[in-house]
């Protein structure tokens, strides 16, 4: 039995065992939008001043477009809908739900070769889903917001996709942030100083991409449990494990790793966009780290993440892919990228406290109050005016007692109720009270939308 003054869309009413939704999914409340859309502003404002052009994909693909583009480990995660009709009893799967949004962009390059530049800037927010463990600022549903330039295989193109994602997150008040930076070749080729063959090389980057979660002792557990010789592994949880990670750009980092492997072009690549990101004004801010992995299998050159201190895990990564679109299109085109994840800078900001109070108190300017049932037409024409004013208006629905109504704008957070009692009507006056105050004023009805604008600044 439902409870008294509810009713139903049809007609009976049936019991749902629990109002949660699945487990790694939220309810976004508005408080929350409003922090989403604040950050996806600032976000798609900087994307926008580096050059980047807006894309959007389906929510799901061919299931064929996704598997086998993130190794063994993101195969697992990838969220597969089953054929449909008469195909249903088959179990099989047709359809994937996205696991990221550049195996759809290198789809989309190559389906659209003929109708996008050589040199392509794309920017794209939009959720993906991923069969993974939820955890703190872990989700099965979230957001990314990807960058992503083709056609170049120029190192501005890194540098330049570093210096928008530094812009987003200093104009987001991120001050402690760090940009660890590697390159996927010379990672190879430590795996290979280490005695670990080609073939355990994807069992080894799934494991060492897991260090800053489990430390290097998690790491040599997995490595062991992944049938990697206890001698590779002990030579691996050496270098790893020494405390030199994340040294300071600087040649700190070379020589440590020009001990276990020759030099040569990745190498010289690496040191080659260090000097880059100095010269573009944010070598302050990026570390070289040798253990820096990258779980997903298609990158090909630099690698790249943004660490917090108060955060396990990453704001965000990315890195070089230069044989992905050829998948789709029988020839490579060079291709670079970074995902920022907007959960995880969420998370981080509303423990902080970083949000302007602006973004999770003013929603609406003004309640507009109802005198009595018969004001009503005049609560509504009140409520218009403001809002042509360029004020956000909340109506109060219902006569009931102004108590209560201030109540529910002060509940709402709003600083300011209006009132058009009957003095006020027969003077074409209204009434401003000030919920923080407690002060109250009058003034003439053509001047209210101005007045309250001004206060509001």
């Amino acid at each position: 039995m439902l409870p008294t003054g509810w009713s139903t869309w049809a007609g009976e009413a049936s019991v749902v065992s629990s109002t949660k939704p699945p487990s790694g999914t939220r309810d976004f409340l508005p408080e929350e939008i409003r922090r989403r859309e604040y950050v996806t502003r600032v976000v798609r404002d900087v994307y926008e001043r580096y050059g980047f052009e807006p894309l959007e994909t389906p929510a799901f693909e061919n299931i064929e477009t996704l598997l086998g583009k993130y190794g063994e480990e993101g195969n697992k995660l990838i969220f597969k809908i089953l054929r449909r009709g008469e195909h249903e009893a088959s179990g099989e799967a047709d359809l994937a739900l996205r696991y990221d949004l550049t195996v759809p962009l290198a789809r989309v390059v190559a389906q659209h070769q003929n109708d996008l530049p050589r040199l392509f800037k794309r920017y794209q927010i939009q959720p993906v889903w991923r069969a993974d463990r939820p955890a703190r600022g872990r989700f099965r549903e979230f957001f990314q917001c990807d960058i992503d330039s083709m056609g170049s295989t120029s190192p501005v193109v890194e540098v330049e996709l570093l210096s928008a994602i530094s812009d987003v997150l200093t104009k987001l008040g991120f001050d402690d942030f760090v940009v660890r930076l590697n390159h996927r070749q010379v990672l190879t080729a430590l795996l290979r100083s280490f005695g670990i063959p080609a073939a355990q090389h994807a069992d080894a980057l799934v494991a060492l991409d897991k260090l800053d979660k489990v430390g290097p002792d998690g790491v040599a557990r997995e490595f062991l449990e992944r049938g990697i010789e206890p001698q590779a592994t002990r030579a691996c949880r050496s270098f790893f494990g020494g405390g030199a990670t994340g040294a300071a750009v600087s040649s700190d980092w070379l020589p440590r790793v020009l001990q276990q492997i020759p030099e040569d072009g990745s190498t010289a690549e690496l040191r080659q966009l260090v000097e880059l990101c100095q010269e573009a004004g944010g070598g302050g801010r990026v570390r070289v780290d040798p253990s820096l992995a990258r779980g997903l299998s298609y990158y090909t050159g630099a690698i790249m993440e943004i660490a917090v201190p108060d955060l396990a895990g990453s704001l965000g990564g990315g890195g070089r892919y230069d044989h992905l679109i050829g998948m789709f299109l029988g020839r490579d085109v060079p291709a670079c990228g970074f995902s920022l994840g907007l959960e995880r800078i969420i998370v981080v900001m509303t423990e902080r406290g970083m949000f302007p109070a602006s973004v999770v108190e003013d929603a609406v300017d003004v309640v507009v109050t109802m005198w009595n049932d018969r004001s009503r037409s005049d609560a509504l024409a009140l409520a218009r005016e403001l809002r042509q004013g360029g004020l956000r208006v909340d109506l109060y629905p219902d006569s009931d007692k102004l108590g209560r109504q201030f109540k529910h704008a002060s509940a709402r957070r709003v600083r300011f109720a209006v009132i058009v009692g009957d003095d006020e009507r027969a003077q074409s006056s209204v009434s401003i009270k000030d919920l923080r105050s407690g002060e109250q004023q009058t003034v003439p009805r053509s001047d209210v939308a101005r007045h309250l604008q001004a206060r509001r600044s």
